[in-house]
């Protein structure tokens, strides 16, 4: 009832205002978003505050969080702020285009083998949105995530915090890769036990691919202690040119070789006795609310999905 009276009041502003400071997690970040000093947000803020005799931010340092009333207030307020785009759209026949910043941080697998594409095909959806991504390994994207210094990751693990919420992303699939002319060349299928004796190139402590590898070695009964380490890597790219050099056999991605593999230019073989699927996921932090270009780009994936490796 009280958001309705401010709108009657002509208060819509305080409720973009109270909205991208949510979104941003900060009253700095969004007083530079919407133009405004930092004392005008706060006095918006203020307002609404004093209206609803309730605190709508916890206030850390220079960072701020909703509190529960605050993530209320914030899916009633963009509710009111979509329905007034759409009467104005309705009225005038004229909409006002989605723009922002679109924040996204990936691990290496979805960051250099699917983003690409996915976001060219967003981009044509939404020209107005800006995109920012980096790419580095799952443990670090969801250590971004944690901090609010991204909002939305792609990655290919899961952790136990319970403020960070998984959705499935896309199934890959893991496979053994040597050049032409390696000793193993001619397999097609060979235990741990037979890749024992052989030269193998992994990713580094910290990537996805490389935590799927080790718990598939448990299940197996077996460790890396089982496996002769040639070299550690923190590039797929990189350990595809020292498979081609000669430096060993790698585990990757069939995302990552599939070219590779097309062409020859590489040979795929399966280890019988580990099971190297795993599932990609996009994880955001639940105590933070997603901006409409996040929350965008969410909409997008539900209706483009990964295609299978």
């Amino acid at each position: 009832m009280v958001i309705f009276e401010e709108l009657h009041k002509g208060q819509l502003p305080y409720l973009e205002t109270f909205s991208k400071a949510a979104e941003l997690n900060s009253f700095t970040g969004a007083a530079k978003a919407l133009h405004l000093t930092q004392a005008a947000v706060s006095q918006r803020i203020h307002v609404l505050e004093k209206t609803l005799q309730t605190p709508l931010f916890q206030r850390r340092g220079g960072r701020v969080q909703l509190t529960e009333a605050g993530q209320k207030l914030y899916h009633f307020a963009q509710q009111i702020l979509e329905l007034h785009e759409k009467a104005r759209r309705e009225v005038t026949g004229r909409s006002a285009p989605v723009a922002g910043v679109l924040l996204l941080a990936a691990s290496s697998i979805p960051g250099e083998y699917l983003l690409p594409a996915l976001l060219s095909v967003f981009g044509q959806k939404y020209p107005h949105i800006h995109v920012r991504a980096t790419v580095s390994d799952s443990m670090a994207v969801i250590a971004q995530v944690e901090r609010g210094e991204v909002n939305l990751g792609l990655v290919g693990k899961k952790t136990d915090n319970a403020h960070l919420e998984f959705r499935f992303l896309a199934r890959d699939r893991m496979v053994l890769i040597v050049p032409p002319g390696h000793a193993l060349c001619k397999r097609k299928k060979l235990s741990v036990k037979q890749l024992s004796g052989h030269a193998l190139v992994l990713r580094e402590g910290g990537s996805g691919l490389r935590h799927c590898f080790e718990k598939s070695l448990e299940r197996a009964g077996r460790s890396l202690a089982d496996l002769h380490i040639a070299l550690e890597l923190g590039s797929n790219e990189a350990i595809k040119k020292a498979v081609l050099q000669g430096a060993g056999a790698a585990v990757l991605s069939t995302y990552a070789v599939r070219h590779e593999l097309q062409e020859g230019r590489l040979l795929a073989l399966e280890i019988s006795d580990l099971h190297c699927d795993r599932d990609m996921y996009i994880v955001q932090d639940k105590r933070r609310v997603l901006p409409f270009p996040e929350r965008s780009f969410l909409t997008f994936l539900e209706t483009n999905p990964v295609p299978a490796p």
